[in-house]
């Protein structure tokens, strides 16, 4: 029981992160205190954050840490890539298909399924025991890959057609 709740608040604890980030960005905007210094107190708790859930996903019950640290640096490596096509003049691209809210909604689903499937129903395999935790990171690296091949692809058009 006491994993149970583990992984329930694992999952809102995730949601709360969105919740508090997103809240945050909304109030700078509407009381007009939205400023470059704000974006940069925005983005580094942002990434810090984004690496110690990812990483320790891939420490939980069914995870895989080389899979976390695959995982967290796949993560880092968008923002990244979004970073500096924004300073090279494209616009801030957030797309996925493994943005920020893509890869937090993989791991809250992975904690709830965790939190509710009997255990005998959930997959386990392998040496290290990989299971849900394991299939969640493998779709942050397969997606969010993709995800910084579409963000490239995009600011490469950009900085072309405006040139």
């Amino acid at each position: 029981m006491p994993r149970r709740a583990l992984w329930l608040g694992a999952a809102a604890g995730i949601q709360l992160r969105l919740l508090a980030n997103m809240l945050d960005g909304m109030v700078a905007i509407a009381s007009n205190r939205a400023s470059r210094l704000g974006e940069l107190y925005n983005e580094i708790p942002d990434r810090v954050s984004d690496v110690a859930i990812i990483i320790g996903a891939g420490y939980a019950v069914g995870g895989l840490p080389g899979l976390g640290y695959i995982a967290a640096c796949v993560a880092v490596f968008t923002a990244y890539v979004r970073a500096v096509g924004k300073a090279a003049g494209a616009t801030n691209l957030f797309v996925g298909p493994m943005a920020k809210p893509h890869r937090m909604f993989v791991l809250t689903l992975v904690a709830l399924l965790m939190a509710i499937l009997p255990r005998n129903w959930q997959p386990s395999w392998g040496e290290g025991h990989a299971g849900l935790a394991s299939i969640g990171l493998a779709f942050i690296i397969v997606g969010g890959t993709l995800t910084i091949v579409r963000r490239l692809a995009l600011i490469v058009r950009y900085l072309q057609a405006s040139a």
